[in-house]
Order: structure tokens, then C-alpha cells, then sequence
């Protein structure tokens, strides 16, 4: 579903001009899948398969709604022709039966870059930027609405209800499937949706994936390096492929052998990709000769500091609190906010981060908040806050790695 289906999506969307109806064939196509395939096997060109019978189902939704629609041309014969009959009729938008290629699927034509046409309908200008995110994720990232709206922290059903609005949006606007005369006008938003894309993956808040959705990280980092290509003069994208790459660099590192998480200190910095540091060293250095600072530059040069630090003892702290008052500035974000307040408390003690993170009040329900609060408690030696936090955080927080996690902080305070 993840590998094929934004793909299959995307030319069924093309040919058909209707994404809806490409969005329920390929639903179809799934579900066939799995009801056949436990008693017939797995078929040898799996994207093929499902590309055909994707395709069919549209047709067969489409014979189905030309039917629907005689019915109604009969049972009011002096209702107006033109009023009720589109230009273009359903059936003309049904193909003729096609030769199959090899393994018996059809073969189909292949656009330069399916998902970044897809990717660019999702982030078109008419849409608010929460629905371009929020429809991205799903039909490119092929994220269910439960992990959506975990990185959104919105309820569920808000998610699913704001993405049903912009696909109705797209069928009544007539948004075209293809790319934008000029990239740079969608280039907030797609940065945007690659960014909660990686995120995901990084730190997957569905449990029964585990902890690293190497998938997303993966088309995360293949579709930033695209739209990087595709807007040269631009520096964000390359500030943002930098960041990826920094976090690639200690993905093994991130996770043990029991699936628990490693904390940045104490993660083995032999195991780091250091050609991933290498690259996303010379990326940022080309992002930062454009004289153009933004947001996603200074959260690589952070994550530069990190990666590129010998050891953890030798990170400069500084540094990275001065970074994080710049990209507050620039985004006045509570996430942010909590960040810089742990620089500040590498920097100045617990008791400054602590008086930071007393001024950020929209973070209730965000465990990483609380988890933060909790080790700024516990190293000031406020061991009943701490307990406090801990407890709250681990109420809250989505993936089982980080639960274990808080589990071990409150068993160590006893």
C-alpha cells in the first residue's frame, strides 16, 4: 500500500480527472488483495496486479454511475438534456480492453514523478495549509488518520473530517493533476509535508511499526532531494534535505537491540553514517552560500552541532541555545520554545530551562513536554516533580519505545 498505492493513485487521478474515484479503485484494489491473494498466492509483478485491477474498479464505479445516471434521465424525460448530461459522458472516460503484458498485467504509462504530481495537488494554493499537509500524508505518505493526527495533535476525527473537505475541495475547484508553472509558490507547504513525512518515520507513533519507519524516511529524504532539483535557486529544500540526512546519520544509533530507545548522550557515535554527515555537511554549506537564512537551515546547522560533535561532553551548548533564539524568532513555535529550553538548560543549569518551560502554555497534551519538565526536575533534584511529569508524559506518549523509556526514568527515581 505504502510502496504502490500513491503511485497507482496518482495516474488513475490523471486519467480519470476525478481523484475521489482514483482514491476509492485503489481502496478496492487493496482490499481484493487482501481477500484473494492468502488463497492464490501472492502474484509475481505486485504493482502491476494492483495497478490493473485498480483500474478496473474505476471503470466498474464509473459504468455503475452512468447507469445511475440513465435511471435518472428516464425517470424524468422532460428534465432539460443539457442540464443533467455532462459534456463529456462517464463512458468516453472508459478505456477499450488493453493487451497485458507480461505475468497478465496491463501495462501503463509512467509520468516523470508520480508522487511529486501528487504531492503538488495536495499543496495546491487553494487548500489551507493544514488540509495540504493533512491530504499529503495520506494519499502520498499512505499514513493512516490515527498517525496524521498524532503529528498533528488533533483529534482523529478533525483529521479525517479535514481531509474528506479538501478532496471535495479538489473535485469542485477542477484542480488539475500536474506540476505548477512555478514551484516556489507551493514551496512552504510541501517543504512542510516533508518534513511531518520524516518525522513520522523517525519516530513512527504507530507501535505495532516500531520504533523507525525506515519507508518514510527513506521517500521523505527521495522526495526533498526531487524538489531540490526542481527548485535550484532555492535554499530551504537544500536545508531541509540537510536536517534529514543529519537525523538519517544515527538512525541505528537511536534504537537498541531490545527495541528501546538510546538517548542522544549516550549513543555509540562509532555507528553513526558518517557519509550521511559528510553529505549533509556539503548540502548545508550550499544552502547557507544563498545568503538566505530560514527556518530549515538553522534547525540543520543545530543538528550539525550535534552530528559533528566528537562526543557529547564536547557539544557546544552555546551555540546551539544562540541557534534556537534565531529559529524562535523566525517561527514562534511552542515546539521550538521547548527546544530551546533545553539548550538553555545545557547551558545556564535545569533551573533556567525549568523557568522556560514554565512560559509555554499550549503543550498540555504533548508528552515531550513533559518528558523535557520531568529530566529538567530530575537533574534540579526535585525528585516529586519529576515523578510528577514522568507520569504524565507516559500517559500521553504514542510509541511504546518511548513508554518503556519513561517507565525506566520513573523506576530510577524510585
Amino acid at each position: 500500500m505504502r510502496e504502490d498505492g500513491p503511485r497507482i493513485l496518482s495516474i488513475l487521478a490523471s486519467r480519470f480527472g476525478d481523484l475521489d474515484l482514483a482514491d476509492d479503485a485503489v481502496q478496492d484494489a487493496m482490499i481484493e488483495a487482501a481477500r484473494t491473494w492468502p488463497d492464490r498466492g501472492v502474484p509475481p509483478n505486485v504493482g502491476g496486479w494492483l495497478m490493473t485491477t485498480a483500474r478496473r474498479r474505476a471503470q466498474d464505479r464509473l459504468r455503475s454511475a452512468e447507469r445511475a445516471r440513465r435511471r435518472l434521465e428516464a425517470s424524468a424525460p422532460l428534465l432539460d438534456e443539457q442540464r443533467w448530461a455532462p459534456d463529456v459522458r462517464l463512458t468516453d472516460m472508459i478505456d477499450e480492453p488493453r493487451v497485458a503484458g507480461p505475468g497478465g498485467a496491463v501495462d501503463e504509462p509512467t509520468p516523470p514523478d508520480e508522487r511529486l504530481r501528487l504531492l503538488l495537488l495536495c499543496c495546491h494554493p487553494a487548500l489551507n495549509v493544514d488540509a495540504q499537509v493533512a491530504l499529503t500524508l495520506r494519499l502520498v505518505g499512505g499514513l493512516t488518520t490515527t498517525e496524521i493526527s498524532a503529528a498533528f495533535l488533533i483529534p482523529e476525527a478533525t483529521l479525517a473530517q479535514r481531509i474528506v473537505r479538501a478532496k471535495s475541495k479538489i473535485r469542485t475547484a477542477g484542480i488539475p493533476l500536474g506540476l505548477p508553472d512555478r514551484l516556489t509558490d507551493r514551496l512552504s507547504a510541501v517543504l512542510a509535508v516533508l518534513y511531518l513525512v520524516f518525522n513520522e518515520g523517525y519516530l513512527a507513533n504507530d507501535e505495532a511499526n516500531g520504533s523507525i519507519r525506515t519507508d518514510l524516511v527513506t521517500e521523505a529524504i527521495r522526495l526533498t532531494r526531487l524538489v531540490s532539483e526542481l527548485a535550484p535557486a532555492e535554499p530551504e529544500p537544500l536545508g531541509l534535505l540537510a536536517l534529514e540526512l543529519f537525523h538519517q546519520s544515527r538512525q541505528t544509533a537511536r534504537i537498541d537491540a531490545l527495541g528501546d530507545l538510546v538517548l542522544l548522550d549516550d549513543q555509540d557515535r562509532a555507528t553513526w553514517d558518517r557519509h550521511a554527515i559528510a553529505e549533509a555537511n556539503r548540502v548545508l554549506a550550499r544552502a547557507m552560500k544563498r545568503m538566505q537564512p530560514g527556518p530549515y537551515q538553522v534547525q540543520a546547522l543545530i543538528a550539525a552541532q550535534h552530528a559533528n560533535a566528537p562526543t557529547a561532553d564536547e557539544t557546544d551548548w552555546p551555540t546551539i541555545s544562540s541557534l534556537y533564539a534565531q529559529l524562535d524568532a523566525m517561527s514562534a513555535s511552542p515546539v521550538v520554545r521547548l527546544n530551546r529550553a533545553v539548550a538553555v538548560a545545557m547551558t545556564d543549569g535545569p533551573l533556567a530551562g525549568l523557568e522556560m518551560l514554565d512560559q509555554i502554555t499550549d503543550l498540555d497534551r504533548y508528552h515531550l513536554l513533559w518528558a523535557t519538565r520531568g529530566e529538567l526536575s530530575r537533574r534540579a533534584c526535585r525528585a516529586a516533580d519529576a515523578r510528577q511529569a514522568f507520569t504524565k508524559a507516559l500517559d500521553l506518549a504514542p510509541n511504546a519505545a518511548e513508554r518503556r523509556h519513561l517507565e525506566r526514568r520513573l523506576i530510577a527515581l524510585g
